[in-house]
């Protein structure tokens, strides 16, 4: 399998699943995506279907990584998708199963369910990518005795759970920047309570944007990129996006009794890429419907699937929301799907995105590609905090089920976007207690917290502060590296 950028320099040039797996942007700016997307056969979905979680994270991840040897490959997803790991909140059953599917119950016709996707360590379905890609750093490390400095940008979840995945690793120090005071206490605490030497949390003075953009500004900067050995656990890194794909081919055998069958699924999504996945599981042949991308008040994506029109905010028109990591106004993994929606055609990727940074955005309603997003099955929409509150308390008072902010924005998207006869599968991104303040004002009542986290926003934090500035941060990195 061979990986090319979304921008196409170097044309001809190709990389390893290993060459691309420590780094982040391509050298041209651009997202690094396979040459061609492996298709699925009838006979595998067909034997996939009874697959344990860790089996088939083996599966799906060899037909993007044929450079690591598959005994090594498969020792390591069974290291990741462990029962103990995924325990925190579920029974011993629903833990086995990794990402158990809850069905909520029959609405318009059509199967309501929540993929359980927040079991894992830092309660966020980030936990589901990361705590392989801490895996997959550490025996790529090991292979080569090499050190890797991780530099990475978080509106809430990302952020720890990178730190939770990647603490204690030999080799790998993480340089993680967030919002100051923009995250839920939750999880402020998870991240700058962490104690570990290899552990590093920047407060940046702004809004999440700038914090990517910092990222990316050091990713650019290809020489100290090399001497510092700069790499990214965001979801820019593609070994991220491709763990993701395996859940949804997990939701599709779980809601379904054979190939036949159909489903739809709605994604909370602010950077583009947990949808992302979905997208690229379509493309390998999962049979699925439709791919509804739920937005909060920052609802760039939604502009963009209704319209045609990818506009981004500047920092005083980014909303500081109640499903905070979903406060983004750039979707970083977006010129993924962009570049396929072109078909392939990296000189007009690099021109809209161009378009992006000088302009703010760009128009593709009248260029003809925009009708193809049906074609790729994609529909979107929006949330308020009114509407965020009124779904918990439903989902609650239907279904006895409590659901977090961002959970809350998708079910009410997906009900927006309901088919008689087809499974509407949700994603569940968090758990409820790492956004309180809008549980008690829903529901009158403290979400439950998993025993291992009592009394964390209470233990002593570690972090600094510093301005939205990629010169201090690369001086930061320099004055804690060592070397």
């Amino acid at each position: 399998m061979n990986y090319l950028s979304t921008r196409g320099a170097g044309a001809g040039e190709r990389h390893t699943f290993s060459e691309i797996l420590l780094g982040g942007l391509a050298k041209d700016g651009g997202l690094y995506l396979p040459a061609d997307y492996p298709r699925v056969t009838p006979d595998e979905l067909t034997r996939w279907r009874t697959l344990p979680y860790a089996d088939l994270a083996f599966e799906i991840l060899s037909k993007f990584c044929d450079d690591i040897p598959a005994d090594d490959l498969r020792a390591l997803t069974r290291k990741t998708y462990t029962a103990a790991t995924y325990c925190n909140v579920r029974d011993d059953e629903s833990a086995a199963q990794i990402t158990p599917l809850k069905t909520l119950g029959v609405e318009d016709g059509a199967p309501l369910s929540l993929l359980e996707l927040s079991n894992g360590p830092t309660l966020a379905f980030k936990d589901m990518a990361m705590q392989l890609i801490g895996n997959l750093f550490e025996y790529a490390l090991a292979k080569h005795g090499e050190t890797l400095n991780i530099l990475g940008a978080t509106s809430g979840d990302t952020g720890s759970a990178a730190e939770y995945a990647m603490r204690g690793k030999k080799g790998i120090r993480v340089f993680m920047l967030s919002p100051h005071k923009k995250m839920s206490a939750f999880q402020t605490a998870q991240m700058y309570s962490l104690q570990d030497p290899n552990i590093f949390n920047l407060a940046v003075q702004g809004v999440f944007d700038d914090a990517q953009d910092i990222v990316k500004a050091v990713s650019n900067d290809h020489a100290f990129k090399a001497k510092y050995k700069i790499g990214t656990v965001n979801s820019i890194n593609w070994a991220r996006v491709v763990a993701q794909v395996v859940y949804y081919f997990k939701g599709y055998f779980a809601a379904t009794k054979s190939n036949a069958e159909r489903v739809s699924f709605t994604v909370p999504s602010g950077n583009f890429g947990n949808v992302c996945a979905g997208h690229i599981a379509r493309m390998m042949g999962l049979p699925i419907e439709k791919l509804v991308v739920a937005t909060n008040e920052n609802d760039v994506l939604d502009e963009f699937f209704r319209t045609g029109i990818y506009r981004v905010r500047k920092a005083a028109e980014t909303y500081h929301t109640s499903s905070p990591s979903m406060d983004i106004s750039k979707a970083s993994n977006f010129e993924r799907f962009v570049y396929d929606l072109l078909g392939r055609d990296p000189a007009r990727v690099l021109q809209l995105f161009r378009d992006v940074e000088e302009k703010g955005g760009f128009d593709l309603a009248a260029s003809g590609d925009f009708p193809r997003v049906k074609e790729f099955g994609f529909v979107s929409g929006s949330s308020s905090h009114d509407t965020r509150v009124d779904t918990i308390r439903d989902v609650f008072q239907r279904y006895d089920t409590m659901i977090d902010t961002h959970t809350a924005d998708g079910v009410k998207v997906a009900r927006e976007h309901l088919q008689p006869g087809i499974p509407m599968i949700v994603l569940e991104t968090a758990q409820p207690i790492k956004f309180g303040e809008t549980i008690r004002e829903a529901l009158l009542r403290e979400p439950e917290r998993p025993a291992a986290f009592s009394g964390l926003e209470s233990l002593p934090q570690r972090f600094e502060v510093v301005p939205a500035d990629a010169q201090r941060v690369k001086d930061f990195i320099v004055a804690n590296t060592g070397e």
